[in-house]
């Protein structure tokens, strides 16, 4: 044990504490920067690989011990950051400039949430701190601008020597190309394959995002073009697939995860949604209305992470309707709980991808 109060001794007793989820040193990480020493005073920084990391207040406890046993500490202040790592790149697939980790949100079947379980992921990233984009890549039917509250955003196209570029709209943090901004919301979309795949293209390289930690792609449902165009187009950090609980979602589901995986896509994970009802009058009761025990019994079976079930309650289809996502509507209930949960382990996963 060092016996004096320098630099070296505090990156010393910090050296054994690990990254829980990478499980490495966070001094070797390169996790723990700018250490001051004043009078028994010991300041640094704590910079961790996502904004949303969940397990944030216990590294900074387990920091906090570790410096505590040096002779002479008087205090120790703690300041939190964070740098979210790129995804790493592949040959084959063009990144997008300033877009550090794709992120695809898919199911085998509509009807199930998907857009809700994106949007929601979404802001709650843009909520600790993220940079987030977010693509409305479901053409046919692009719900994302209501469930955002940007149904009346005029989008801006401007030319440049490269072409026609767009500026995303933006609300709640998050940054959002979609169709619905370039049609009228009445018009059908009537399209075949090549034009899918021109539109879903021209989100993902004509868009100016900017510097994005993470572009989220709420895809539509089923194992189609625009996934093969995603899937082919971009290094993506990976898919989450969402289902709810009963048979005929799930068969679904399973087609859905292995494309992907055919495909060379990481499956982050499956999320149950509308995995109970809670109703309004009776929030301490619940009821498997669309069966149970079907996300953890298809994670078993596939070998895939069950990274949450989210509950149905009234409010999260209220706060679609309404352009405010239960994690903003209402932070405290059951489901955004969930969401939030959902969104750490998320990131937490792309980190890990990233710097295994």
């Amino acid at each position: 044990m060092p016996q004096t109060l320098d630099r070296s001794s505090v990156l010393e007793v910090l050296r054994p504490v690990q990254d829980p989820e990478l499980q490495k040193s966070l001094v070797e990480l390169n996790m723990i920067r700018n250490v001051e020493i004043h009078n028994g005073q010991v300041k640094f920084t704590l910079v961790l690989t996502t904004p949303a990391c969940p397990l944030r207040e216990f590294i900074v406890e387990d920091c906090k011990k570790a410096v505590q046993a040096l002779p002479g500490v008087t205090n120790i202040e703690v300041e939190v950051t964070a740098e979210t790592p790129q995804q790493k790149s592949l040959p084959d697939r063009t990144g997008i400039p300033g877009v550090k980790n794709i992120i695809a949100v898919s199911s085998g079947k509509g009807g199930v949430g998907k857009s809700t379980v994106a949007v929601n992921i979404a802001v709650s990233l843009a909520q600790v701190g993220a940079a987030v984009g977010m693509i409305d890549a479901d053409i046919y039917g692009p719900n994302v601008p209501t469930m955002l509250g940007l149904e009346k955003a005029v989008i801006e196209v401007r030319k440049e020597a490269g072409g026609d570029v767009m500026e995303p709209a933006f609300n709640h943090g998050v940054k959002l190309a979609s169709m619905g901004f370039l049609i009228d919301p009445d018009q059908p979309v009537i399209w075949r394959g090549p034009m899918l795949n021109g539109i879903i293209r021209q989100f993902l390289y004509q868009v100016d995002w900017g510097e994005l930690d993470y572009l989220i792609v709420d895809m539509p449902p089923g194992t189609g073009d625009a996934q093969l165009t995603l899937a082919q187009a971009v290094p993506m950090a990976g898919v989450v697939i969402v289902s709810t609980p009963q048979t005929v979602a799930l068969l679904d589901a399973r087609k859905g995860l292995r494309m992907f995986q055919q495909l060379g896509v990481t499956v982050l994970g499956l999320v149950e949604n509308m995995s109970y009802f809670i109703p309004p009058d009776r929030p301490e009761v619940q009821y498997d209305i669309f069966g149970s025990g079907g996300g953890q019994k298809i994670s078993q079976e596939l070998e895939v992470p069950l990274i949450g079930c989210v509950p149905l309650e009234i409010p999260v289809r209220e706060g679609g309707d309404n352009g405010l996502p239960i994690v903003l509507a209402q932070p405290e209930s059951a489901s955004a709980i969930a969401l939030r949960k959902i969104a750490a382990d998320v990131a937490a996963r792309v980190s890990v991808a990233a710097l295994s």
